[in-house]
């Protein structure tokens, strides 16, 4: 979750609002229904309704736990900060958990899972988190700058999935950035995938030590794409088992992606999943607003570009997660629907679909009517 200026020139005319009293209604919606959603140009109809409208939630993280959806978004608020290209108006200071017992029924806001003033170790910003649950305990995953403004991930429990949530009282040993996200494995093992460019400071660590002066991309031209970094999480699921790697991604070829190669190469908000034995590791384009899609034979990759999955949504970041649900998979996201600004965002769901041949249909979240 970054920001640059030259994203607003890609940046879509935003939504309408749909109704004042929309922003006070918490009711969940279909995704089979569609909403009328206008821009100063033309009508459009969006894919899938707002999931929560009470608050603004962006970057939504989904599991099921129990039999039922649990979402772990940020929380986005009007902070009065001007906008940068480091994201300092992104200035979210706790999390809400959401839960659904079906897709299309109502979403619950339990509250407050955690707040900044309550993690001992953190300075400002607490971007997208990631959850995950093992031996009884759930584990809440959260990207924060420390009181040195560096981005670290932290770790906090609880013995429920709605929170309350403990923070440990340091960040994970060896951890940088932003955007964690957990994938359990068939074995029983835990990977984490985080990193983000330009205001995730993932480039300010490429000498494998923090420098502020690294250009904000990290590479540029031929060079190949600064990677999102894997790493295998320990039994208590507090710590790093073992080094931090590269998630690279490739062509078809077995070429690593180039930075300039804006359309494809990897920039931020990574997510994992595994459909029949194979490994799909998606992430966001960034800059250009696509989400897509590599395939792999390990966690650790390398990852074999496949395509897009999701074109651009109103709003230029883009931030998702894909669960499984009732032997049908969903696609977790965010667009500005609400609000028409981009640092006060909605989260939504609509239907992924693996095809037989193990690609993934290409969604668009709008459809122009004629």
């Amino acid at each position: 979750m970054t920001f640059n200026k030259k994203s607003l020139q890609l940046l879509l005319l935003p939504f309408c609002l749909l109704a004042a009293a929309a922003c006070h209604d918490n009711k969940a919606a279909d995704p089979a229904d569609t909403t009328e959603a206008k821009t100063d140009s033309a009508k459009e109809t969006s894919l899938s309704n707002p999931l929560v409208t009470a608050i603004y939630t962006a970057d939504p993280s989904a599991h099921v736990f129990d039999n039922k959806i649990w979402i772990y978004p940020s929380h986005d608020i009007e902070s009065g900060i001007p906008e940068n290209d480091n994201g300092d108006h992104f200035a979210m200071r706790d999390y809400h958990i959401f839960s659904m017992d079906s897709i299309g029924g109502p979403v619950t806001d339990h509250g407050v899972g955690i707040d900044i003033k309550n993690i001992p170790w953190a300075g400002r910003q607490l971007w997208a988190p990631d959850a995950a649950f093992e031996g009884g305990t759930y584990y809440l995953y959260f990207p924060v700058k420390d009181k040195k403004d560096v981005f670290h991930i932290g770790v906090a429990t609880s013995t429920s999935p709605a929170g309350p949530f403990k923070a440990e009282p340091t960040p994970i040993a060896g951890s940088y950035s932003i955007d964690p996200a957990v994938f359990k494995d068939a074995d029983g093992s835990y990977y984490m995938y985080f990193g983000g460019i330009w205001g995730g400071q993932l480039q300010r660590w490429r000498s494998g030590k923090y420098d502020s002066t690294v250009a904000p991309s990290g590479a540029s031209g031929n060079e190949p794409a600064l990677s999102c970094k894997v790493v295998k999480l320990s039994k208590d699921m507090k710590h790093f088992d073992g080094p931090v790697k590269d998630a690279q991604v490739v062509d078809k070829d077995g070429k690593p992606l180039a930075a300039s190669d804006n359309n494809r190469r990897f920039f931020e908000g990574s997510w994992m999943h595994k459909w029949n034995g194979k490994y799909y590791f998606t992430y966001s384009t960034g800059d250009t607003h696509y989400l897509v899609y590599a395939t792999g034979s390990s966690p650790y990759g390398p990852f074999t570009y496949q395509g897009v999955i999701m074109n651009p949504v109103k709003g230029w970041t883009t931030h998702h997660s894909i669960v499984e649900f009732k032997a049908k998979w969903y696609i977790f996201y965010h667009d500005v629907e609400l609000s028409g600004k981009t640092w006060l965002r909605n989260i939504k769901v609509t239907e992924l679909t693996h095809n037989p041949d193990g690609s993934i249909a290409t969604i668009d979240p709008y459809k122009k009517n004629d």
